[in-house]
């Protein structure tokens, strides 16, 4: 399954345990997509989110943001692991 790393530029800074209920919601979400969210990254001050995610394609993974709380990303990169 192609890897996907999204980016997320907020207009502002973002708190980390916010950040963290979102990521949990992609978890409660993410099985009816066929799609696996492993990790996240926030810059709190610089307002910008990266997910690191396993999906069939960008769509489903944007759709298991849309679902799960509408925070769908700004970007979204195939991207291999090395």
């Amino acid at each position: 399954m192609p890897l996907y790393m999204d980016v997320h530029h907020m207009d502002g800074p973002v708190a980390a345990a916010d950040v963290a209920k979102a990521h949990e919601a992609d978890l409660a979400t993410q099985g009816a997509h066929g799609v696996d969210y492993k990790n996240y990254w926030v810059d709190e001050a610089g307002g910008k989110i990266f997910c690191l995610v396993d999906a069939p394609s960008a769509e489903a993974a944007a759709t298991v943001h849309r679902e799960a709380h509408g925070l769908v990303a700004d970007e979204i990169h195939e991207v291999s692991a090395g």
